[in-house]
Parts: structure tokens; C-alpha cells; sequence
């Protein structure tokens, strides 16, 4: 290709790319938050979004998508709206803001490329959460479905994708909100009184990531306050031929404090010599690093954490029976957090938001927070760990006859 025509090109890209941009906007929404404005199309939640069962190698499929809104039963002629994802339909971050009905299905629809240095593994799709019901197709072939707005899932698309060049991604995407029996939440359709406005469709990052056939698929991690030690068992992909083991390393700082190997799927404890207790006041974290290998050869490798802490119900010096950590009384005080941004809705805005309601709960002196009926993305979690914040998880409430009853008084 001569410079004029690549210079050609890359202005024909420039400008689509651009053009692209103007024409999606944030809608005007009733309230912003600071981080409104940090929101666009080129960093729409960018973080790895799995803190506990981290790898190097991964594609955030997060920006603008296309969108159709038809009927239940109906499917698509054409996409004529751009979402930007993982922020819900009824979000002003979405540019989209509008209610959807029971009646109503959800398209989602983008193009995306598979890098040629991962033709030698198998790629995963992963949703963080999709509310309510999700059915996913890789280029026109049905790969999975899902039933769960709270809980992430994920598939193989491996043998769904074109090896070289672009992959058509489509998420169906049905939510009933309390027209349904299904996990909810305090969202309704019509929101009033102690009731909010719903989520419905993507509301958590969706991300590609390449793995080996044999790989790690969880890490169940029990730390033992009252042995000095933590247990870990690593999850593998069942079908494994060979000499295949796991290499453990706790790492404090710069240096490891344990390792050990152990078989798939088996489990390994750790003696930490002294070890650094979790707490509000210090949230002392370790570092984990665990390898699937094949002989003296890695096939698989993950980075996770850990604390070291304890809560149990003991009897305080007078008898009395309490909340413990660590085998102490302690005194549990907190808010109860509803999750709800006023721009994003279920989603933050930004993964600073997400950080900054963490570290303004401490600064008003709390040390713990009842996560209400609704389960949060994993980096939540994570800056609860990190930060220092006990967590009381509520499960996502349901059934459609709250919803009524509460309209009901509303209008009356």
C-alpha cells in the first residue's frame, strides 16, 4: 500500500471513529454524579473485572453497541440505536434511557476481532451480569443462554469464531422486572416510594479472554486464623492428561511467604509464620500466584488475594454473645447500601466511584456495609477487601406481589 492510500485510510478510519463518538451522547438525566463526565465510549469501565482469578492476556468488550428494541416474540430488522455498555437501557450513561416492558426484548448487537496470538487457545465470553434473561450468538450460532441478572456466567465460543477477521457478537435480552417472580431488588417499572427505577439488559463488563484447554477454572480460597494457615483448593478443567500439578505461592511484599504443589482439584494448606490479621482499622492483604503445569511446563497462570480473618459469634468478658473477628468482640456499625448512581443506575460510572462510596463510608466512621438486596460486580468487593470494609450481603429479593402492593399505596 503506497503512503497516499494508507494516509487515505487512516483518515477514513479517523473520522468513522469520530463520527462514531458525536453521535452517541450520555442522556440528560434528572441528576449527575462527578464522574459523569468521565464516561464516554473510549473508557466505559476499563478494569479487569475479575480481581480473584486474574491472567495477563484479556479484551474488554465494553463501548458502544447496537441496540433494537422490539417485540417479545419479534426479532430485528436493523439495529437503529448505539448503547454504551455495560451501563443498563434505563441509565442515562446508556444514552439510551428509556423503560422497557415486560412486552419488550432487548438486542444487543457489535463486530469484534480475536488476536491472532490467541489462535492456539480457547476464548472464553464472560458477562459480569445481564438482567434478566440472555441468549448470546456468535456469528448466527446459538452459544449459550442464561437465566439471573445478578450473577456473572460464562461460555466457550471457540469453534463459534472466524479465525481471522470479524465476529458478530448478539445478546437477546428479556427482563420482566416485577411483572416477573424472578430476583429483583427494589427495582419496579413504575418507581415510587421505597422503590427504584429498573435495570435492565448488560449491566456488567463483557470481556474475552483466551485460556488453554487445560486451565484453572476457580479458586476456592479458606483462610484458618486459628492455625496460622489458609487452605486453598484450585479448580481445574476436568479432562486432564499427564503429569499435571499446581504450584502454589503466597507472596507478602516482595517475598513469599509459603508455596507448595498439590494435585488438580486437591487441596493445599499453608502455614504463615506470624501472621498479618485482616481488620477494618488494617485490611492486611496477601498476594497469591497459582500455576497449572504439565510437567516443569506452565500451561495456566493466575494472580488472586487473600485476608486473614475470621467472624464467629463468641461470648464477650461478661458472657454475653457477639459478633467476633478474629476471635474478638467487635462492634459492627454501617449504612445500608443500596447500590443505586443516579447517571448509572445498578452500574457505577467509573471504577473511582465505585472506590470513593467505599473510602466515604469509612470516613463516616463505619466499618461495615449491609449490602442491600443486590449483588455488586466483583470490584466492589475487591475495594471492601482493599479498603478495609466488612461486608453483610443481603440476596436479591423478588416475587411481583411486593411490587403491586407498593404501587397500590402509592396511588391510593
Amino acid at each position: 500500500m503506497n503512503k497516499t492510500l494508507a494516509h487515505r485510510v487512516s483518515l477514513a478510519i479517523f473520522f468513522a471513529c469520530t463520527f462514531s463518538a458525536f453521535a452517541w451522547q450520555q442522556a440528560q438525566g434528572p441528576l449527575k454524579t462527578r464522574w459523569s463526565k468521565e464516561v464516554s465510549p473510549q473508557k466505559a469501565l476499563p478494569e479487569y473485572p475479575r480481581p480473584q482469578l486474574q491472567r495477563g492476556e484479556w479484551l474488554n468488550l465494553n463501548g458502544l453497541w447496537d441496540l433494537a428494541i422490539v417485540g417479545k416474540d419479534a426479532k430485528p430488522e436493523a439495529f437503529p440505536l448505539q448503547i454504551l455498555v455495560p451501563y443498563p437501557v434505563e441509565s442515562a450513561l446508556s444514552g439510551i434511557m428509556k423503560p422497557v416492558s415486560e412486552n419488550e426484548r432487548l438486542w444487543y448487537h457489535r463486530k469484534f476481532e480475536v488476536p491472532r496470538s490467541w489462535a492456539e487457545k480457547r476464548v472464553l465470553l464472560h458477562f459480569g451480569a445481564v438482567d434478566f434473561e440472555a441468549v448470546v450468538m456468535v456469528n448466527g450460532k446459538e452459544v449459550g443462554t442464561h437465566r439471573g441478572g445478578y450473577d456473572g456466567f460464562s461460555m466457550d465460543v471457540t469453534e463459534a469464531l472466524h479465525p481471522v477477521g470479524q465476529n458478530d457478537l448478539v445478546v437477546a435480552v428479556w427482563d420482566p422486572t416485577d411483572a416477573g417472580t424472578q430476583p429483583r431488588g427494589k427495582q419496579v417499572r413504575k418507581p415510587g416510594s421505597i422503590w427504584y427505577t429498573s435495570t435492565s439488559g448488560i449491566w456488567q463488563t463483557v470481556w474475552l479472554e483466551p485460556v488453554s484447554s487445560a486451565h484453572i477454572k476457580e479458586l476456592i480460597i479458606t483462610p484458618d486464623v486459628d492455625h496460622n494457615s489458609v487452605k486453598i483448593r484450585p479448580l481445574t478443567t476436568t479432562l486432564l492428561q499427564g503429569e499435571f500439578r499446581v504450584e502454589v505461592k503466597v507472596r507478602e511484599g516482595f517475598g513469599v511467604a509459603n508455596s507448595g504443589s498439590i494435585a488438580p482439584n486437591g487441596e493445599l494448606t499453608l502455614q504463615l509464620k506470624n501472621p498479618k490479621l485482616w481488620s477494618p482499622e488494617k485490611p492486611h492483604l496477601y498476594n497469591l500466584e497459582v500455576a497449572l503445569l504439565l510437567g516443569n511446563r506452565p500451561v495456566d497462570k493466575v494472580h488472586s488475594y487473600f485476608g486473614m480473618r475470621k467472624t464467629s459469634l463468641g461470648k464477650d468478658a461478661k458472657g454475653f454473645t457477639r459478633l467476633m473477628l478474629n476471635n474478638q468482640p467487635y462492634f459492627q456499625f454501617g449504612p445500608l447500601d443500596q447500590g443505586f448512581w443516579p447517571d448509572g443506575l445498578y452500574t457505577a460510572p467509573t471504577d473511582d466511584a465505585l472506590r470513593f462510596d467505599i473510602e466515604m463510608t469509612k470516613k463516616l466512621g463505619y466499618n461495615m456495609a449491609r449490602k442491600h438486596v443486590k449483588i455488586e460486580p466483583d470490584r466492589w468487593y475487591y475495594w471492601c477487601d482493599k479498603l478495609g470494609l466488612l461486608v453483610w450481603q443481603d440476596m436479591p429479593s423478588g416475587d411481583k406481589y411486593i411490587g403491586r402492593r407498593d404501587n397500590d399505596i402509592t396511588r391510593s
